[in-house]
């Protein structure tokens, strides 16, 4: 094994991690969906909502049942219990589906959540008597908004503003169950208090998400802007090597020839090397969009210094490592992924009194890239991280197993620092 770039660490010893830590890192991976790394954000602001509204729903729920119960007694049994999980059966279940799964399901889930609060209003004429409820208004007309965070998550933003009229329209029209006078006014009154609050979580919801997908944009037209410079580099190099063969080699040749004049074993010797230096580098065929083992390395080192220019970039080759081939989409990837690992230990594993040490180590073998970051910072228990802590689980796991032949591996204990290990190349088990 070759050192090519700066000192090399001395192998970091591996930790030996408890069953039971283990059993529950299989776990989280098992249920966590890797998401498309070109809508990072947009999925992650999407679990973040869909775990806030699912946690509102479930505390609005239990807020309600003294009223419920009350404005219940009059009438059929049935429609209390119907109706209560219509409106909040959902959100427990979204919930979950925030925690382990991915933005479709959150927002099948919340359609399912939209609708059954308008199947809700719907069974009021079926059961609720006039005027038998002690109250200004029944009591699923306090949450529709609810039911209108929801919809802002499943549908696009005419439809739920189409919803939010309908629900509000609706829980308006109820009115007319619990006030024995009910004018035109009391209509608009609570049509444009049910409207109006709602509407504000509505333009709260297509903000964020549309800010989420304006940063997955300018992140996918970087991505695409880097690996074009990479491929632009590689012909470079690949011209400028051309050329020099061609002065090196070609052109001495020719001035050898004319300068010798008559037969030369040298001449002889020196024009067969350069005719088997054209063969080579004719039958080379480089795809442009290919990394060669020095581009790649260039291109992850370039990718570290731009987050910190203080993390330490060593690089270690085995013999072969000159016949790696890296994509470029490849190489974006995981440059990506080494990023967000950069990121994430400047921003959680500063310890107060002392510098932490980050280096970056990337091993180059015969088709097979394997990048390891380390800190020795305040690192962190992986069986505790929050569910809505996606920085590891989808911009750095999810990431690389997105990409063909790649994986990734987290190791951290506290006050043991942090080990992010990302594999190109083959199966992606090197």
């Amino acid at each position: 094994m070759t050192a090519t770039s700066g000192t090399l660490d001395a192998a970091r010893p591996e930790r030996s991690i408890p069953a039971v830590t283990q059993l529950v890192q299989w776990l989280r991976v098992g249920f966590t969906v890797a998401e498309d790394p070109s809508t990072a954000a947009y999925d992650r602001i999407m679990r973040r909502l869909g775990l806030s509204a699912g946690i509102a729903g479930i505390i609005v729920g239990c807020a309600e049942l003294p009223e419920i119960a009350q404005q219940g007694r009059p009438q059929p049994v049935w429609w209390s219990v119907l109706a209560v999980v219509l409106c909040f059966g959902w959100y427990p279940v979204l919930v979950v589906v925030s925690a382990v799964s991915g933005p479709r399901a959150i927002r099948i889930v919340c359609g399912c959540a939209a609708v059954s609060f308008l199947i809700a209003l719907a069974t009021i004429p079926l059961a609720v008597r006039l005027h038998s409820i002690d109250a200004n208004s029944v009591w699923p007309y306090r949450v529709t908004a609810l039911a209108v965070c929801a919809a802002v998550l499943a549908f696009p933003t005419r439809v739920t503003v189409t919803y939010l009229l309908a629900a509000s329209t609706s829980a308006a029209l109820a009115t007319i169950y619990t006030v024995s006078a009910v004018t035109p006014q009391n209509l608009t009154e609570n049509f444009l208090r049910s409207a109006g609050l709602s509407a504000l979580f509505v333009w709260c919801g297509t903000a964020a998400t549309g800010a989420a997908a304006r940063v997955d944009r300018e992140s996918a037209i970087a991505s695409r802007r880097a690996a074009a410079q990479a491929a632009a580099q590689a012909r470079d190099r690949e011209r400028a090597r051309f050329a020099a063969l061609i002065h090196d080699a070609v052109l001495s040749t020719l001035l050898e020839a004319a300068r010798a004049g008559t037969h030369s074993d040298v001449l002889r010797r020196q024009a067969e090397r350069t005719l088997e230096q054209l063969d080579e580098c004719r039958g080379d065929d480089r795809d442009p969009d290919l990394l060669d083992a020095r581009s790649a390395v260039l291109f992850l080192r370039s990718a570290v210094q731009d987050v910190n220019s203080g993390i330490r970039f060593a690089t270690r080759t085995w013999p072969g490592y000159d016949d790696l081939r890296m994509p470029v989409q490849a190489a974006g990837t995981i440059a990506a992924a080494l990023t967000e690992a950069a990121r994430n230990s400047l921003r959680h594993a500063s310890i107060p009194g002392r510098d932490v040490r980050r280096t970056v180590t990337a091993t180059i073998s015969a088709g097979s890239i394997r990048i390891v970051f380390t800190d020795d910072g305040a690192g962190f228990d992986l069986a505790v991280v929050p569910a809505d802590r996606l920085g590891i689980s989808m911009s750095i796991l999810g990431r690389m197993r997105q990409l063909a032949g790649g994986s990734a591996f987290v190791e951290s204990a506290p006050g043991e620092g942090t080990t992010v290990t990302l594999v190109w190349g083959g199966d992606g088990s090197h």
